[in-house]
């Protein structure tokens, strides 16, 4: 009975619940980096282009090694944003990829290799342009798995992954934009 108890503390402890790394209502425990574009206010974190087109990041402040993130997001249009994992070279897209001139939403971005290793599946069919889609992506090492509005679409393991890092929303520079987050939360595994 003592090893089962162990083990299930050891479970517990090594999946940790889901925590809010937005407050709904400041950018406290963020940076940016680049361009201040970035505003929240009733539960929403929005990222609005400025005149300039100027490039974001949106940072944690905190690393994490082996996680699982989720949010929502929304947007309306030609969008180029995503979700960085760990550091600025891993990337999760959303949006209209600036070299494909297509969306990739929801596939990995690998900055040192210029371009997309893998193209994540039925995202056509699952993504909702003017309504709350949701986004799980789990990091494990350097396998990247990433849910669309609840369903897998995508595995890729990165040779380039880091083994620890802040988790960054972007906003791509040279692109007129706006894309809202919310329900922002992380869960160390």
């Amino acid at each position: 009975m003592k090893i089962l108890s162990y083990f299930l503390a050891a479970t517990l402890i090594s999946h940790a619940a889901p925590e809010a790394i937005f407050d709904g209502k400041s950018l406290a425990g963020w940076k940016t980096s680049g361009a201040d574009v970035w505003t929240a206010a009733d539960g929403v974190l929005t990222g609005t282009s400025n005149e300039k087109k100027q490039g974001s990041t949106l940072w944690t402040e905190k690393g994490y090694t082996d996680f699982v993130v989720s949010c929502e997001f929304r947007f309306e249009g030609k969008i180029d944003s995503g979700v960085f994992l760990r550091h600025e070279n891993d990337q999760i897209q959303i949006g209209i990829s600036g070299s494909l001139k297509r969306d990739m939403t929801a596939s990995p971005y690998i900055a040192s290799k210029k371009g997309y290793p893998a193209e994540a599946k039925g995202v056509a069919e699952l993504l909702k342009e003017g309504e709350w889609n949701t986004m799980r992506i789990t990091a494990k090492g350097p396998v990247y798995t990433v849910e669309l509005n609840g369903k897998e679409v995508m595995t890729y393991t990165s040779e380039t992954a880091k083994d620890k890092g802040p988790i960054g929303l972007q906003m791509h520079a040279g692109v007129v934009m706006k894309i809202d987050f919310r329900a922002i939360t992380l869960a160390s595994q």
